[in-house]
């Protein structure tokens, strides 16, 4: 009798192991991975000071934020879903009261230079990142990224993967928007 109940189990370990790992991996398949949590939500951009593209002494500094709401977007030649985004980036650069900074991770500067002469240069500033430590202290998981900063220098949204013209019009506006409506209203002491 005992060698029933051991045999049925030794059988039935594999298909509840199956089972969990199938499990898992329907969960991960509705896992969406732009979800990616960042500490930096709603703290301060970290302090950076980079060279600039096409002029060292013109680059990007954390010194530069703090004149309404900035976009920061890592961005590298060699990198094909930055290609993707492209186009919603220059959708965004017309944009009235938006400024859009980026940062060419790990770049050499004239590659990165001719990916913006192709594809368009939507940006106010560009800073040269290539050693990756600016990526690195804002946290970026891998290019494209993009951060939303708001007039006092704190992060307040984070966009892993390439922007879409959906991204744009129904995350990125949207919280632009509901950002300079909260920059014209007074803190309270809760806040």
């Amino acid at each position: 009798m005992r060698s029933g109940v051991g045999r049925k189990l030794f059988f039935l370990l594999p298909a509840a192991l199956f089972a969990v790992l199938i499990t898992a991996f329907a969960m991960g398949l509705n896992h969406d991975p732009s979800l990616l949590p960042s500490a930096l939500i709603n703290r301060p951009a970290p302090n950076f000071t980079l060279p600039g593209l096409y002029d060292p002494a013109k680059g990007l500094a954390r010194a530069d934020f703090g004149r309404g709401v900035t976009l920061v977007n890592f961005f590298a030649s060699w990198c094909a879903p930055c290609r993707e985004e492209q186009p919603a980036l220059m959708t965004l650069a017309r944009q009235p009261g938006i400024t859009l900074d980026g940062i060419a991770y790990k770049d050499k500067p004239d590659n990165a230079r001719r990916f913006l002469d192709d594809l368009g240069d939507p940006y106010r500033r560009i800073g040269v990142d290539q050693d990756g430590t600016t990526a690195i202290n804002f946290g970026v998981y891998g290019v494209p990224e993009t951060y939303v900063v708001d007039g006092t220098g704190h992060i307040r949204y984070r966009h892993v993967g390439p922007l879409s013209e959906q991204d744009v019009d129904y995350k990125i506006l949207p919280l632009i928007a509901r950002i300079a409506g909260e920059a014209g209203k007074p803190r309270t002491a809760q806040e």
